[in-house]
C-alpha cells in the first residue's frame, strides 16, 4: 500500500492581495468622488469655486474610478488567484505580477491626476 501526499505548491498570493486592498482603496475613493458630485447637484457651493473641484473634472473621475481602478484591480485579483488554482501553478514570470501590478496602479494615478487638472479634452484647440 502507498500513500499518495499532494505536492504543496507555493502560489503567488501577494500579488491577488495588493490588488485585493487597491481595489477597496479605489473603491472608496472612487464611491467617495461619486457622494460629493451628488451632493454638488443639491449644493453647487461645494466646488469652493475650484475649477479641479466642479462636477463636469469630477464626474469623469468618479466614472473612471470606479471601472477602472476598483473594477479592474477586482478583476485581476480574481484572474491572478483563479489561474493559479485551476492550473495548480505559480504565476509565470517571477516579476512580471508585480510589474502588472506597480503599472496598473501608474495608470490609475496619471488619470487621477489629469482627470480633474482638465489635462484631457476632446475639443480641439485652436491657437
Amino acid at each position: 500500500m502507498s500513500s499518495h501526499s499532494p505536492i504543496k505548491t507555493d502560489y503567488n498570493y501577494k500579488v491577488v492581495r495588493q490588488f485585493t486592498v487597491m481595489a477597496v482603496i479605489w473603491g472608496i475613493v472612487g464611491m467617495s468622488v461619486g457622494v460629493l458630485i451628488a451632493a454638488q447637484l443639491i449644493w453647487p457651493a461645494l466646488n469652493f469655486d475650484t475649477p479641479w473641484l466642479t462636477y463636469s473634472r469630477l464626474r469623469p473621475l468618479h466614472t473612471n474610478a470606479v471601472i477602472f481602478a476598483f473594477g479592474t484591480s477586482a478583476l485581476m485579483a480574481t484572474s491572478f488567484y483563479v489561474v493559479q488554482r485551476t492550473c495548480q501553478a505559480r504565476l509565470f514570470g517571477g516579476i512580471l505580477p508585480a510589474v502588472v501590478f506597480w503599472g496598473w496602479q501608474l495608470v490609475i494615478i496619471s488619470a487621477v491626476i489629469s482627470l480633474p487638472l482638465g489635462y484631457n479634452t476632446s475639443k480641439i484647440r485652436r491657437t
